[in-house]
């Protein structure tokens, strides 16, 4: 059975070993495909908030992401939904710290306060590392990869800005559209 690739995944792979191995001397193939294959996935708008609330609803929020996920004192229903949902939280963390950190800029949103930049890589460091601590039966191979991308998260934002860099610059190489 032959799985699908996502047709900007082998331009998103090029541009993250680039950033990661080339200017980073960031050498581990698993994390550079799991972030390309991350950016591919976030370029669909729908797929940066599927945490939802009890209602269905996309949560926008990262402290609501935060409390939605706790398995304990939040509203996840279980430890493999705590686990799917930090997954995400790290994901997004990472995607925005990344590729939008000016999201995070206070009074650039529509509502309510906004965490801080600071507040959001320790959000995805945090959420990597539960993830990793998922390191049994079908969670065992993965778990060493959000080990080292809670480890190194901070490197992995700064590459994916080193990413965005480039394709700013790649962006203002194209004629414009009229």
């Amino acid at each position: 059975m032959s799985t699908q690739v996502h047709p900007l995944e082998p331009f998103f792979q090029q541009a993250v070993r680039n950033s990661y191995e080339g200017k980073l001397g960031l050498h581990d193939p698993e994390m550079t495909s799991y972030v390309a294959h991350l950016l591919c996935e976030f370029s669909q708008a729908d797929k940066l908030y599927a945490v939802r609330d009890e209602n269905g609803q996309p949560i926008e929020d990262l402290e609501a992401m935060l409390r939605a996920s706790d398995p304990v004192n939040g509203t996840a229903p279980s430890f493999d939904a705590e686990r799917s949902m930090r997954k995400h939280i790290g994901d997004y963390a990472l995607f925005v710290g990344g590729m939008y950190p000016e999201a995070m800029v206070p009074g650039n949103r529509r509502r309510g306060p906004q965490p801080s930049l600071g507040d959001l890589i320790r959000a995805g460091k945090e959420s990597y590392y539960i993830v990793s601590q998922f390191n049994l039966f079908e969670y065992e191979q993965e778990a060493p990869l959000f080990a080292r991308l809670s480890d190194g998260f901070e490197r992995c934002v700064l590459g994916l800005s080193l990413v965005r860099e480039e394709l700013n610059k790649r962006k203002a190489l194209l004629p414009p559209i009229n």
